[in-house]
C-alpha cells in the first residue's frame, strides 16, 4: 500500500496542468520582510513528579529563590517537578512593542513530561544579546504520556509544548522594505524558486500597470521603482498593486529523490529521451508510432487524413533484456506503466538513476 501511494504522488506530480498562473504575492519574498529568532533558557514547574533532576534546573531554580531573597543549595531542592526548557519564537517583521507572539518550549533535560506545567518568566534574545521579548504562561503539549510499575505509554512528543501568545515584546525591530537611492524608492521582489522566465513574466506583468517601473536584476530579483506620485502613505497600497496579479510559473525540468523513504518528486516538464529499460526481472517497451486516419461519410465530401500518434506501452516480468525505444515519452507514460505492475519505490530510484547515467533523462537529478 505505501508504494502504491508513492507511486500515486508521482503520477500527480508528473502531470500537473501545464501553464498554471499563481499570484506575484504567492510566489516572491518582499526583500527586508523577514522574522528575527529569539531565544531563551527558562524553568517550567508545576510537574507532577515528570520533571527532570538535573543540576543545571535546580542551579536556575536557586537563583530564582536568590532574587526574592530566600537562599538554597541546589541539593536541597529535589523531587522532580520542575524542568529547564529552551524557549524559543520568533520576532515578526512588523511586531511592534507590547504586542503578543507565540513562543515554542522544549524540554533540554531528562524530563519526562511537561504536561501541566508553567513557564517561569523567561527573557528571550535575539542574536545580537538584546532583550526583545518576555515569555512566560501555561503550556500546552500536543501528546501525553502515562505510566505504571512495569509498562508505559506515549503519545507524540510530550516534551516539547507551546504557549499561543506566551510572550510580549519590549523591544520592537521593524523590517525595512524601501530603498532609498538618490531621491528614487525601489522595492526588490525576490523568487521564491529562481527562473529567468518566470522573473520576465513578472516584470511585464507589473510594466502593465506601472510601465517601466520593473527590472530583472537576475534569476530570482526582480527590481521596482516606486512611481514619484506615489507618496509614502501610498507605498503599501502599491506593493499590494504589483503584487496582486497573476503570472505563469516555469517549473523546471527536475527529479527529487529521497532514498531513506523512497519518496520521489516529479516536475511537469521532465522527460525522457531514446532509450531501452530492463530493471531485473522488469521490462518496460515504449513505443511511439504514426497512424493515417482517413475519415469516411457516406454521401458526404467532409474529412481530411491526418497523421495521428499513436503511443504503446507494455510492462513485462520476465529475464531482464534491453528493448531499444525509438521515441521521447514522458515521466508520466513510464510511471503509469510502472504503477500498474505494483513496482516498488526501490525500483523507480534504480531506474531513474541509470536513465541519468545513460543521458536519456532529460532533467536535473537531486538526490537527499
Amino acid at each position: 500500500m505505501k508504494s502504491r501511494l508513492i507511486f500515486l504522488l508521482v503520477i500527480l506530480l508528473s502531470v500537473v496542468e501545464v501553464g498554471r498562473c499563481e499570484r506575484i504575492k504567492d510566489i516572491v519574498d518582499i526583500q527586508g520582510v523577514r522574522s528575527n529568532p529569539l531565544l531563551g533558557i527558562g524553568l517550567v514547574v508545576g510537574l507532577a513528579g515528570t520533571g527532570d533532576n538535573s543540576l543545571p534546573s535546580r542551579q536556575i531554580l536557586t537563583n530564582i529563590f536568590r532574587q526574592y531573597g530566600s537562599v538554597y543549595s541546589p541539593t536541597d531542592l529535589t523531587g522532580g517537578n520542575v524542568a529547564v526548557v529552551m524557549v524559543t519564537a520568533q520576532l515578526g517583521p512588523f511586531a511592534h512593542k507590547d504586542s503578543k507572539i507565540d513562543v515554542d518550549v522544549a524540554s533540554i533535560g531528562d524530563a519526562k513530561t511537561l504536561q501541566g506545567g508553567m513557564l517561569l518568566v523567561t527573557e528571550l534574545k535575539g542574536l545580537d544579546g538584546q532583550v526583545y521579548a518576555v515569555a512566560q504562561g501555561a503550556l500546552f503539549i500536543g501528546g501525553w504520556s502515562a505510566a505504571g510499575d512495569k509498562a508505559s505509554i506515549v503519545k507524540n512528543h510530550p516534551t516539547i509544548g507551546r504557549i499561543p501568545g506566551g510572550a510580549v515584546v519590549e523591544k520592537e525591530e521593524i523590517a525595512t522594505f524601501v530603498e532609498h537611492i538618490g531621491e528614487e524608492m525601489f522595492v526588490t521582489l525576490n523568487l521564491r524558486n529562481n527562473d529567468f522566465a518566470t522573473a520576465e513574466r513578472i516584470r511585464k506583468a507589473i510594466n502593465e500597470i506601472h510601465p517601466g517601473s520593473a527590472v530583472v536584476a537576475d534569476a530570482g530579483t526582480i527590481a521596482v521603482k516606486i512611481p514619484a506620485r506615489i507618496g509614502q502613505g501610498g507605498i503599501v497600497g502599491f506593493i499590494d498593486e504589483i503584487t496582486r496579479p497573476d503570472v505563469e510559473v516555469d517549473v523546471p525540468a527536475v527529479v527529487v529523490i529521497n532514498e531513506r523513504t523512497g519518496t520521489i518528486v516529479v516536475g511537469q516538464n521532465v522527460g525522457i529521451s531514446e532509450v531501452a529499460v530492463s530493471q531485473g526481472s522488469l521490462v518496460v517497451k515504449i513505443k511511439e508510432t504514426e497512424m493515417v486516419s482517413q475519415p469516411t461519410a457516406p454521401f458526404s465530401s467532409g474529412g481530411t487524413t491526418e497523421k495521428v500518434p499513436d503511443t504503446m506501452i507494455g510492462v513485462e516480468e520476465k529475464d531482464g533484456y534491453l528493448v531499444p525505444v525509438p521515441k521521447v515519452v514522458t515521466v508520466s507514460d513510464l510511471a503509469k506503466a510502472l504503477n500498474a505492475i505494483g513496482a516498488t519505490p526501490g525500483d523507480l530510484i534504480a531506474i531513474f538513476n541509470a536513465l541519468r547515467a545513460a543521458g536519456a533523462l532529460q532533467a536535473r537529478l537531486e538526490i537527499m
